[in-house]
């Protein structure tokens, strides 16, 4: 193999200061494609290749539109190399799944081809740089095939269009008015898509498909040298066809006539969506321009950065105490080359837009009226240093993957990429210039710009006018300083002590890798496993009580609000500001979950972290408190995000079908917003302090931390609780019922496009840790299925984009699994569905799979396992609950025989035993006619 090329000024870092992250080599052929590879073991055994094209949506004429994202289909369709219709399976043998080792991309700006190749041989990746060169290089674009993928790329903008498509494209049209991004929606339109012939598609991709245009980045587990001498000899021949087509201009945003007496103010959009919540947004919007990444110039985004969180971290305070919005975010963005702006975005209560908008401007403008505190910028930097710090602890962690994706959009905004040491040091060297002043003046110039523009988004026709937007962005405001930061430094050395520390009554191994068990007399078990594999970072997780079967009938809403409020209602002396300002500058967390059988708490943190973040835990059983304001406001989200769930088939799925599918069950529904207007501080608190005081407790410590000071740590925390309640036996014993069969589909109704629908058909199985090899053998029916279902409703009949079926198998309790599929498509295409689902799952039935057909699912999952074993929170993920059942320790064991090894004739009989069409729900999604509702028949 030839030596790599000197990497004195690689072409990413031209008239960049930025010290090379000299991992990456870089090279350019000499017909102009440029490229750069990277050693990387992780996972192990996994290359990662990114093919990217400078062909996006805005490379298009108006008659193309959408050919970009056509283009990106046909490529996988047939190519030079693979056979129609072959790209998929080929890559599946390969050890690489659809969707998420196999895809692609198109933007506004690029088309970009994904491979994650894991179980790389010098030989499997020799044929996958084949492969790909043929798919970029000679695509097919036959007309048939033109004919074939066009139904499917408009099932494609049909499930992913409709409000949030209208809302998308709205947006694009208002802040990129006047330039090509406001114009060019990267799916296209019906007509172009149906108008698309081969002599058009192949003149687009003669155009833009060029050596100059590409870029080749490969990551992973392979020789630099051996990946830099296989791109050149794929794609080392390539020659573009006639003279270079020079880029579009992608133009800048105009401001409004000097004479207008709202300038700088420009267009402003009220948009009435009825089932959409409310959602303000307004851009002080830049031109884009090409920059030099400098050193110089990250510390000027850094300084941007600190702004930005100074004026977000008041903005939240003030939703905290009572305003008259939900929610308010300042976010500065670069949009496709395009728009540089400040946007910032609010979510009023009820319609007092208005004055939600005059509120936040008011705060906005006192951080422009005077500098920020000192006291303020410590705190953002403290939380910035702790983010880089933990970026150099778990380099050796960045998968290959991730490295590849982040080089290619360092191509795609024209900018670099640096090493997490590096980007560190600059930040500790720029500490002197985080000056209040410094931040003040980057803060001024987040709000300048050549031109304003407004978008309300309301469910209410004449709530507001375009016209009162303007006027409104355009008014004066007072500034506010009320929000400025104004709570007291506290540490963990103030607090109550959860009680008096405990040693362990046991400290034993587990019998499986190096996991060992540790028992309190209070009831608390907890599993630890210090490695070095994780540098860096500690993860830790609390299981307790016995998650939805502890909610009774009546409870939903509460059970809903818990995700926001539970944590946020505080303990102790702390409230939600002073749990925000106790972990500053640290890395800790505190989220919250509620599964079949159990509650659990989690959080990523560091060693040096550890003690504290066990004490958040604990004191939320020792300590609970119930402040009122977090359940109003989870009460005020709730209410606003209801009726968003009509506005799609997805969203009443989202809404509706695990109710459904657990036999109506009222604790699983979706809290109406009647049934939240109920809800109040005080009955949260009835539901949750019982529970928070009944059951056993699991603590999982798993990561590099030190082993003696964890135990000394859970000594003083969780040891240190008081006993716990018992759960009551009825409890324990609820079951989760599942839907009755249904020959005809139960129907619900949207409110989204007339051309959407969905269909759902989900057979009962069971659950419980006995069955678990049978639950891992349903996996493997399921993607069979699944396979089926995506050649039979996609690419045979262009019906849906992305039909899926999945099997769920709960191990915390005995019940309540399913195998369900589903997919969205056409209304009049609903029948098909059910009649393609039904004859798949007959003939699973009826005969064995072929070998060749069960080998497309079982080398990706050999392959998803093998990686996903390198990890340590694979194996703790699976021994959970393993204090409380000790036969969770060995699940680990036979978990590759049972995906790898179960023969043709195994699945046949689970599909004979539990794919029967009498035992199957069924559930159809479709559009409102006028006099139904939007909930049932």
């Amino acid at each position: 193999m030839p030596p790599l090329p000197k990497q004195d000024a690689p072409w990413l870092y031209k008239g960049s200061d930025v010290p090379h992250d000299r991992e990456w080599y870089f090279g350019t052929l000499p017909n102009g494609l440029r490229w750069a590879v990277r050693y990387n073991q992780v996972p192990p055994g996994q290359v990662s290749i990114r093919v990217r094209i400078d062909a996006g949506a805005m490379h298009e004429k108006p008659e193309e539109a959408g050919f970009a994202h056509l283009i990106e289909h046909l490529v996988f369709r047939q190519s030079k190399y693979l056979g129609e219709s072959q790209a998929i399976p080929t890559w599946q043998r390969l050890g690489a799944s659809f969707g998420s080792d196999t895809n692609a991309e198109t933007t506004a700006t690029a088309t970009t081809f994904k491979i994650d190749l894991p179980n790389a041989s010098d030989a499997s990746l020799d044929e996958s740089m084949k492969l790909l060169s043929g798919m970029v290089i000679a695509p097919t674009l036959s007309e048939s095939d033109i004919r074939t993928e066009a139904p499917i790329v408009l099932a494609e903008k049909r499930e992913r269009g409709g409000t949030s498509e209208r809302l998308m494209l709205a947006m694009r049209k208002l802040m990129a008015e006047g330039q090509p991004l406001a114009d060019h929606a990267t799916i296209g339109s019906e007509a172009t898509i149906n108008g698309a012939h081969e002599a058009s598609v192949r003149a687009f991709h003669q155009r833009w498909y060029r050596p100059e245009n590409a870029v080749v980045v490969i990551a992973g587990d392979a020789d630099p040298r051996l990946m830099a001498a296989l791109i050149t000899r794929w794609f080392g021949d390539w020659r573009g066809q006639g003279a270079i087509t020079a880029a579009p201009d992608f133009g800048a945003p105009k401001a409004p006539p000097a004479n207008d007496p709202l300038a700088p103010v420009g267009n402003a959009q009220v948009m009435v969506e009825p089932s959409l919540p409310r959602s303000l947004l307004y851009g002080v919007l830049r031109p884009w321009h090409e920059k030099q990444d400098t050193v110089a110039y990250n510390q000027g985004l850094m300084l941007d950065q600190v702004a930005q969180m100074i004026v977000n971290r008041r903005l939240e305070s003030r939703a905290r105490s009572g305003a008259t919005y939900l929610s308010a975010h300042v976010d500065q963005q670069s949009e496709a080359r395009s728009v540089e702006g400040t946007f910032v975005t609010i979510t009023p209560l009820d319609g007092r837009w208005d004055a939600a908008l005059t509120e936040v401007r008011a705060i906005i403008a006192d951080m422009l009226q005077a500098p920020p505190s000192e006291e303020e910028i410590a705190r953002e930097l403290a939380e910035i240093n702790v983010i880089f710090e933990s970026q150099v602890q778990q380099r050796a962690l960045q998968a290959g993957g991730k490295l590849a994706d982040d080089l290619v959009q360092a191509v795609d905004i024209h900018e670099t990429v640096a090493a997490p040491a590096v980007v560190h040091d600059i930040f500790r060297k720029s500490l002197p210039m985080f000056t209040p002043q410094a931040v003040h003046d980057h803060a001024k110039a987040l709000f300048e710009g050549k031109v304003l523009r407004g978008l309300y988004i309301t469910p209410q026709d004449k709530e507001a006018t375009s016209d009162a937007l303007r006027k409104a962005l355009a008014a004066k405001v007072v500034p506010d300083p009320r929000a400025r930061a104004s709570a007291k430094a506290i540490s963990f050395a103030q607090l109550p002590p959860i009680g008096k520390p405990v040693e362990p009554v046991e400290v034993k191994p587990t019998g499986l890798l190096a996991i060992e068990e540790v028992a309190f007399a209070n009831g608390v078990k907890a599993q630890l496993w210090p490695t070095k594999d994780d540098p860096g970072r500690v993860t830790v997780k609390v299981r307790f009580g016995a998650g939805w079967r502890a909610i009774e009938a009546g409870q939903n809403a509460y059970a809903a609000l818990a995700g926001m409020a539970l944590v946020s209602s505080g303990e102790g002396p702390l409230g939600q500001e002073e749990l925000e300002s106790i972990s500053n500058g640290r890395k800790m967390g505190f989220e919250f979950r509620i599964e079949d059988g159990v509650f659990q708490f989690s959080a990523d943190t560091r060693d040096e972290d550890l003690a504290d973040q066990l004490y958040l835990f604990a004191a939320k059983f020792a300590m609970p408190r119930w402040d009122a304001a977090p359940v109003l406001r989870a009460k005020a989200a709730a209410s606003t995000q209801f009726e968003a769930f009509n506005s799609s088939p997805g969203g009443v799925l989202e809404r509706d079908l695990r109710f459904l599918q657990r036999g109506n069950d009222p604790r699983f529904a979706m809290a109406t917003p009647d049934q939240m207007a109920k809800a109040t501080p005080e009955g949260f608190r009835q539901m949750w302090e019982p529970i928070l005081a009944q059951g056993p407790i699991e603590v999982q410590i798993y990561g590099d931390f030190n082993r003696a000071k964890g135990i000394d740590a859970l000594k003083a925390t969780f040891g240190a609780l008081a006993p716990r309640a018992p759960i009551a036996p009825q409890v324990l014993s609820r079951s989760i019922a599942n839907a009755a069969p249904t020959l005809q589909p139960v129907s619900r109704y949207h409110r989204g496009d007339a051309n959407q629908a969905a269909a759902v058909i989900s057979w009962p199985t069971s659950g419980g840790l006995a069955g678990v090899s049978e639950s891992r053998q349903l996996d493997v029916l399921s993607q069979i299925f699944a396979n089926r279902m995506l050649e039979a409703l996609r690419e045979k009949a262009g019906a849906a984009y992305a039909p899926q079926v999945a099997a769920d198998w709960p191990i915390d309790v005995p019940d309540g699994g399913t195998i369900t599929a589903m997919a969205q498509m056409q209304p009049d295409m609903v029948p098909q569905f059910f009649a393609t689902a039904d004859a798949i799952a007959a003939d699973l039935a009826a005969k064995p799979v072929g070998a060749d057909e069960l080998a497309l699912v079982i080398e990706p999952l050999r392959q998803q396992i093998a990686r996903a074993s390198t990890a340590t929170g694979f194996f703790m993920g699976l021994v959970e609950g393993g204090t409380q059942d000790s036969a969770r320790y060995k699940l680990p064991r036979g978990l590759l025989e049972d995906y790898t090894k179960v023969t043709p004739e195994q699945l046949q009989a689970l599909a004979r035993h539990w794919l029967q069409a009498d035992r199957a729900f069924r559930l159809q999604v479709l559009p409102e006619a006028k006099g139904k509702t939007a909930k049932a028949d």
